[in-house]
Formats: C-alpha cells, structure tokens, sequence
C-alpha cells in the first residue's frame, strides 16, 4: 500500500515559509485578499447570514477570542471557523481549482485563521499554512476524480475541504508528523457534504463548507492533544478515496508534491456564480465588446457546454431559464449570460436586481443551452465553451472559449483583482479602511491575524443591506 498519508503529513511538517517560491507565497496573498473581501461583503449582503449568527448566538458560540470578518464581536475558535468558511462561499465568488473541480480558500483560510488566533501566530506562519492547506485540498480534488464524486452527490469542496483544514489548522498549531496524520484520521469522520442543495437552492452549499472548516479545526486540535486518528486516512481500505468515488488516482495526492505547486493553479472568479458558466459569459461579453449589440437586438442565443458544466448550469433547460432564488440564479448559464448579453460584464450586485427582472427573464427564453459532445482533440476541456448569437438583423456571430478569465494562463490583472476587492469591500467599511486593509494583505508576512481582524470593521454610517 502506498503511504500517501504519512508522505503528505511529512511534506506539510517539512514546509518552511523561507522554501515556499516567492511566486506561489504572492499567490496565496492574492488568494486571501480575494476570500476576505468576500467574507466581508457576504457578511452584511448574503441572505443566509443573519439565521446563520442568530443560531450561533443561540448555541453561546460568541464572546470568544476568535474574529468574523466584517463583525466587531468575537466567537469561539470553531464557530469563527464554521461562519468565516460559509461566508466566504456565500456569494459564489470564491476561488475555484480546475482539475479538483472544488473551492480551496473557503475551507482553508478559515481554519488557519482560527487555528492562529489561539497562539497569535505571525504572518508568515499563516501563510505557510494556508499553502500547505492549498496542496492538500487541491490533490485531494483531483485524486478523488471529481466527476466521479460529484455523479455519487458529493460536494468536493466540503468532502476534500477537511483535510485541507485540518492540516492548515496543524500547521499553525506546530503539530508534529504524527500529529498530522492523526488529524488527518480524525478529518475522515467528518468528510461529509452533498450536492442536494440544488434542488431549492438550499443555504446547505454555504453550511457545509463551513462545517468542513469548523471540522478541520476540531480534527487538529483533538489531534493535538493526543487523540488518535484512524491510519491511513486517505489510502484505506476503507479511506477517504474508496469510500467517496469508484476508481480514484491515489498517486495524485503526492505526485510531484513540493516541487509543482497546486496553488499556482487556484484561479480567482471574475462573476459570482458557477464557475463552469464562465467561458460561456466571457464569450458574450467579447462579442458584445466587439459587435455592440443591445438585448432588443437578440434573436436567439445558443450556448454548446461540455459534460458537467452542461449537467450543473444548463439542464434541466425549464428551470434553468426560470431561477427562484439566488443560487438557482448561480448555477443557471441561461441567466448569468442574460446578465452578460444587457451589460457586458456581470457583478454581484447584478444577481438580486434581475432576478425578478422582466427584460432578464424574456432574454433567458431566448437562450437555448445545449450539450456538446463532438468535444475530441487538445482544444477541449471542462470550461469550454461555444457561443453563436442570432441577431434581429440577419447577423450570425459566434465564438468558443477554451479558458475562462481567471484560470492560470488567463488570470485577472492586478488591475482587475483591485477592482474586485475594492467593489465587495468599500460599501461595507469605507474607501479609507478598504485600502488600509489591502495594504495590510498584501504585506501580511510583516503583520499579525489580530491586526487583520481590526481592519474589517465596519466604518460607521456605511451602508450594509442586511445588517442584523
């Protein structure tokens, strides 16, 4: 039998900040500048937030040490956890991983966060961790075989997402080896999350992608102080990857691990929703750029996706076209490129002004999504996307994407990336505070976690829809 978990618990033992490549250490800033300012807008924005900090507050997990982002109270360290975690999933404008086809930042950062406050850990610190949660979780991903995981129900996001946590949790709190893998052991039991919340658009996504951080969190600590976990965590007979998916790769989960970085390939959203709808919206936006068309000029529009990307964004076609709330919304290709073909470009703010929308809802009849098979040659992947419009004047325009803005070989300016952060935070704290804060971020290996939560306060007077 391999011994992919004990391998994976001495990489992330072995990781020194000063032997992390400063490319992958500025990355994983960027990275968490993008989850916080997410987290922070969810916070005063994101529907499922206000029973989210009532049931906490009823469960007496407030008045603890560790901070929310964007919340001047603090919560115990395992409900700092859980509510950062489905923060930063709320909006579905969180970072993706192609290949493992899940959401890093949400379940990682989380638990490292939460995990450094107890000791006040320093920057570096966290970072380093937050690496090593990264290679964990994205290996995970892919080893699993997420097509497979996803066809079983499970999210991957939370399934995989624990052991990120809690080895990004591990990290910080100085575990040894052992103590890693044990952590590891004790995250098996807790590998759970399903994909069921799309039926009714559910708050059950944002929940257990928390609850995996929260889980992380719990792993370490019990690992810590002498709990054992089950070995072989990972590899089993009766491991993570037989359990959850019929013909997983192990050998991914170590494969060329320290010398290529999974975290170089975590690529940030340009449009809070699916992000396997993007090739299709960034399409539209280039012919729209290109061609200036108005929504009263369509005729039709028909999108070609290729399995899965078809299967979450496109089919059923009814309901995809007729979106009840905000997640249906996310995961619907007919309305993110109803939003694309009247704006050219789509922002977060965009999802509750047009769900009810009329001109939105006749454009989404025009669109006609289908599933592409004739997808054989090196040209295809998962993300692509063919787009052909119809125009009222008899004008035929069409296009293919291969890799949407964001994916490494593709990835958004730092121009681009100021823009997001600065769009999600600046209404909640304030134009002052919103650069203070990134300035902050993108220095953290000088700074502190205590620091970073001060900065996400809210500025007095700002307007934040939702508050509680």
């Amino acid at each position: 039998m391999l011994e992919v978990t004990r391998e994976l618990a001495r990489f992330v033992y072995d990781l020194k900040f000063e032997n992390i490549p400063t490319e992958v250490i500025d990355r994983a800033k960027i990275l968490m500048r993008d989850f916080i300012g997410i987290g922070i807008r969810a916070r005063h924005e994101a529907d499922s937030t206000l029973a989210m900090m009532r049931a906490t507050e009823i469960l007496g997990a407030d008045g603890g040490t560790c901070g929310v982002f964007g919340d001047s109270r603090w919560f115990s360290p395992a409900a700092a956890a859980l509510i950062n975690g489905a923060l930063g999933h709320s909006l579905d404008f969180d970072d993706t991983h192609a290949e493992a086809s899940l959401h890093p930042s949400a379940v990682v950062i989380p638990a490292a966060f939460a995990a450094a406050q107890l000791p006040g850990a320093s920057g570096k610190e966290v970072i380093t961790a937050i690496v090593a949660g990264y290679e964990v979780v994205c290996r995970l991903g892919q080893a699993v075989g997420p097509d497979d995981h996803y066809k079983r129900g499970y999210h991957p996001t939370a399934t995989c997402g624990v052991f990120g946590a809690a080895v990004a949790a591990g990290k910080v709190m100085g575990l040894s080896a052992e103590e890693i893998e044990s952590a590891l052991g004790i995250a098996l039991s807790q590998a759970s999350g399903t994909m069921q919340f799309v039926e009714n658009g559910a708050w059950t996504m944002r929940y257990q992608v928390g609850n995996a951080a929260k889980s992380g969190l719990v792993a370490a600590s019990f690992a810590r102080e002498g709990f054992v976990g089950a070995t072989h965590p990972i590899e089993g007979k009766y491991g993570f990857l037989r359990a959850y998916a019929p013909s997983p790769n192990v050998t991914k989960v170590v494969a060329a691990v320290g010398s290529i970085w999974e975290t170089m390939n975590i690529a940030v959203k340009p449009y809070p929703g699916c992000r396997l709808a993007h090739s299709g919206v960034d399409a539209i936006i280039e012919m729209k750029r290109e061609h200036g068309f108005e929504a009263k000029d369509i005729e039709s529009v028909d999108i070609g996706l290729v399995g899965l990307a078809y299967d979450l964004t496109g089919a059923p076609q009814a309901q995809k076209r007729t979106p009840d709330n905000l997640v249906d919304a996310q995961f619907s290709m007919h309305f993110q490129a109803a939003i694309a073909v009247q704006h050219g470009r789509i922002h977060w703010d965009d999802f509750s002004r047009l769900l009810r929308d009329e001109t939105t809802s006749a454009l989404m009849r025009k669109i006609n999504v289908t599933r592409r098979t004739d997808t054989t040659g090196d040209d295809w992947s998962k993300f692509c996307a063919n787009v052909s419009i119809d125009l009222k004047d008899g004008r035929q325009i069409t296009r293919q994407v291969h890799l949407p803005k964001g994916e490494f070989g593709n990835f958004l300016t730092n121009f681009e990336l100021r823009a997001k952060f600065r769009s999600l935070v600046t209404p909640c704290i304030g134009h002052a505070s919103e650069i203070a804060l990134c300035d902050l971020i993108m220095n953290f290996d000088n700074e502190t976690v205590d620091n970073l939560f001060h900065e996400t306060l809210p500025t007095p007077g700002m307007l934040m829809a939702g508050e509680d």
